[in-house]
């Protein structure tokens, strides 16, 4: 997969490209700030957008903002050394299809990205349950309901917003990894959102998933 890299800080930004480099990605380019990063991103059309959530002229959520509206199928990816959950909550509400911290282990790191391809969301499960949890803080009203969801995609989407990968699903349910991506795709349709996350937060806002309470 091609990946743009967006950082201000020089010595992380040229380890990443190595370790991506290493991991068997390939370096479409790199660049040291927001406004680069969206000319970038929308002349060369990566697979995946890496985004520095605080870069000069244009932050990574407001480069992210923009990328998406011009681009609204971007894979593009938050990259942040801290776990503050209202960027976190403001990453995935412009469309954000991952948000890692940089403190990660370089293996783990590459399986987050790895697993765009399989369509579900670059984003640790610890990271998910902040997101979910700041959605059911912040919902104060359900959302109007969508199509009815079959009882298998309604059980699927409980899954989706604990976290699990498709492989996980896929064995929680007994079905193949294919029958999970069609049955997501027919979710997030019904459910009129643009990807796991936000289906993730119609079932917090909606009652269909109750995240446990955090010591």
């Amino acid at each position: 997969m091609r990946v743009l890299v967006a950082d201000d800080h020089s010595l992380f930004r040229d380890g990443l490209v190595s370790l991506l480099e290493a991991g068997g990605f390939e370096v479409a380019a790199q660049v040291g700030d927001g406004r680069a990063a969206v000319q970038a991103a929308l002349a060369l059309r990566p697979d995946i957008v890496l985004l520095d959530l605080a870069m000069p002229a244009v932050s990574g959520l407001e480069a992210l903002r923009e990328i998406r509206a011009a681009w609204p199928q971007a894979r593009v990816v938050i990259l942040s050394a801290s776990d503050d959950e209202d960027s976190l909550f403001k990453a995935s509400e412009a469309g954000a299809s991952g948000y890692l911290l940089k403190s990660l282990k370089a293996d783990q790191f590459l399986e987050m990205l790895h697993g765009l391809e399989r369509g579900e969301a670059a984003m640790t499960r610890q990271t998910t349950a902040r997101l979910l949890a700041g959605l059911n803080r912040a919902a104060a009203h359900p959302p109007a309901a969508p199509d009815a969801l079959t009882a298998q995609e309604s059980r699927l989407l409980q899954y989706i917003a604990e976290g699990l990968s498709n492989k996980a699903i896929a064995q929680a349910m007994s079905v193949s990894e294919n029958t999970v991506k069609y049955h997501i795709k027919n979710i997030l349709q019904k459910l009129g959102v643009h990807n796991r996350t936000e289906a993730a937060g119609y079932a917090i806002r909606s009652g269909l998933h109750k995240p446990e309470r955090m010591a």
